[in-house]
């Protein structure tokens, strides 16, 4: 199912920048905009992972860099039944987490040095169940995809600015500038909420248990209204919870336009599952 989310939105890509391009410069300019789509569409697929570390400024780290971060996930992965996904520590003083990778065999788990500084190891393992069960779903091949097809709309809105044809299309690049940004939070919140649902409770279960995770959900909610993160809006969606939170104007439209369950939600789920382990 999730592979063919992926075909859907590379093929919704590739489509909506040919007819951006077209619009803009008739047929060679539809040609030129195929071809950016094709190149950004292989680079999704195989370059994802490293996209987002460096979105995040993370670093990977090995055994003797960080043994017990890289112990915890060599136990909680083989639990859920997964190859050894790399594991990654990013600057940020905020405590958050996310996962990315194409497969299961090339998954990465990248956790926020504030979160390794801030958790109890029950809630750290919580948090790190959570983004292990995204990459045994396969979501974050699907949800990177999604991210970057929505830049794509919002990039592709703002060249039609200047390079249409003002005098003919200028109609088109203003619906253009209105939609696309909201297209773009709908593209990601209608993948994101499902799946957050499904990676809190597969993580219990990897874990052992709900309490974890919804003790680590309640505390990174509160530490995501203090602490500010520097990211970009592609990289924040792929959080375990919303780092723009606390960020201003930015915050308050990330929250609007969230795309994750609300955490209060999440954590009612959770807490639903107390015994059913």
């Amino acid at each position: 199912m999730n592979q063919a989310k992926v075909l859907f939105l590379m093929t919704g890509l590739m489509v909506f920048m040919v007819l951006v391009g077209g619009l803009i410069g008739g047929e060679q300019m539809a040609l030129v905009f195929f071809g950016i789509a094709l190149v950004m569409n292989v680079g999704m697929y195989w370059f994802s992972d490293r996209m987002v570390l460096k979105m995040y400024k993370a670093r990977v780290v090995s055994p003797s860099d960080a043994p017990e971060l890289y112990e915890m996930v060599d136990r909680l992965r083989q639990q859920a039944n997964l190859p050894m996904p790399t594991v990654a520590i990013a600057p940020q003083e905020q405590p958050n987490a996310f996962a990315t990778g194409r497969n299961p065999k090339n998954g990465v788990v990248c956790v926020t040095a504030g979160l390794l500084r801030l958790m109890n190891r029950q809630e750290l393992e919580g948090v790190i169940a959570h983004e292990l069960a995204h990459i045994k779903h396969r979501h974050m091949l699907v949800s990177t995809v999604a991210a970057a097809m929505a830049g794509a709309i919002v990039m592709i809105a703002r060249w039609g600015i200047f390079f249409g044809d003002r005098d003919r299309n200028m109609v088109v690049m203003i619906l253009l500038m209105i939609l696309a940004p909201l297209a773009a939070f709908i593209v990601k919140g209608m993948i994101s909420r499902t799946n957050e649902f499904q990676a809190d409770r597969t993580g219990a279960e990897i874990a052992g248990t709900p309490d974890g995770l919804a003790n680590a959900l309640r505390r990174l909610e509160g530490y995501a209204e203090r602490i500010p993160m520097d990211v970009n809006q592609a990289g924040a969606s792929l959080a375990i919870v919303n780092p723009l939170r606390g960020n201003g104007a930015m915050g308050a439209m990330t929250k609007l336009f969230s795309t994750h369950p609300p955490t209060e939600d999440r954590i009612a789920a959770l807490q639903d599952l107390r015994g059913t382990f």
